[in-house]
């Protein structure tokens, strides 16, 4: 298993943190966005303060480790790998908790084709230590608004992991999963598992929306995000996200496994 410092060296050596490929530009970009409450930018949160650009880049500053400095405009962004390796013993802490009590979990993602493998570890330990893994509004239609106008989607369930895939697309598991910063799957599978009087999640564990909205609904969240995302931080500093590991979202899918077998060796939920 890997040890503390062999998890910080391969986030440097996978660039999932350290110097990142997420560039400052785009960072500063989403920031502003965020403070103008651009709901591209909000992610399903509604904040209860106004979040003007420079706290914005102060709270990102504290929590990834990019630069808090509004004159630094370009070039790649940088996530502290001390604090990625901090948020996850926080986030294993939570996982740990809800084996423990054998909470029903939800977990969805808005990454499938990077993070489809890390949550699906998650999801066979869950169910291994006794958890349902919920999967409330299976096929589900969501319309979501995209660069190319509102597209008709299916919510679909992989090893338990919700993603949302193109309609009408056949194939392997998860093909035709898209990316997505949407909180509308989560909200309808929210919905649909509270009309059904069935159980709801004790946990909720995903990205982007799924972070963002399900914290927004009074769910306990826990989740990834990147440095262009100060949604998931924001909400965490107001207390709806419980814990956020700062990383880069879009390195090769197998470069998050390890980061996964050291949630599940500190939750003592790795077999």
């Amino acid at each position: 298993m890997l040890g503390t410092g062999a998890l910080r060296a391969h986030l440097i050596e996978a660039r999932l943190a350290g110097t990142i490929a997420t560039t400052r530009e785009k960072s500063l970009a989403r920031y502003r966005l965020f403070a103008a409450r651009d709901p591209r930018a909000l992610l399903g949160l509604d904040p209860e303060r106004d979040w003007p650009l420079g706290e914005v880049l102060r709270l990102m500053g504290r929590k990834c480790g990019v630069s808090a400095d509004p004159a630094h405009t370009s070039g790649p962004d940088v996530i502290d790998p001390d604090r990625t390796v901090a948020a996850l013993d926080g986030f294993a802490e939570r996982v740990a908790a809800a084996a423990a009590r054998r909470a029903p979990v939800l977990i969805g993602t808005g990454h499938p084709h990077r993070l489809l493998e890390f949550y699906a570890a998650l999801a066979d330990a869950f169910s291994s230590a006794g958890c349902t893994v919920l999967t409330p509004a299976y096929g589900a239609r969501v319309d979501i608004a995209t660069r190319f106008g509102v597209r008709p989607r299916t919510l679909e369930y992989v090893r338990g992991v919700a993603l949302m895939q193109e309609t009408g697309v056949r194939g392997a598991p998860g093909a035709g999963g898209v990316h997505t910063h949407s909180p509308l799957p989560v909200r309808t599978a929210l919905a649909v598992a509270a009309d059904a009087a069935g159980p709801l999640p004790g946990l909720v564990i995903g990205d982007h929306g799924w972070l963002c909205g399900a914290g927004q609904l009074g769910f306990e969240a826990i989740g990834l995000a990147d440095a262009d995302d100060p949604a998931p931080f924001v909400g965490q500093a107001e207390g709806r996200v419980s814990v956020v590991v700062p990383l880069d979202d879009g390195v090769r899918a197998e470069d998050y496994l390890p980061l996964a077998r050291y949630v599940l060796d500190r939750a003592d939920l790795y077999r």
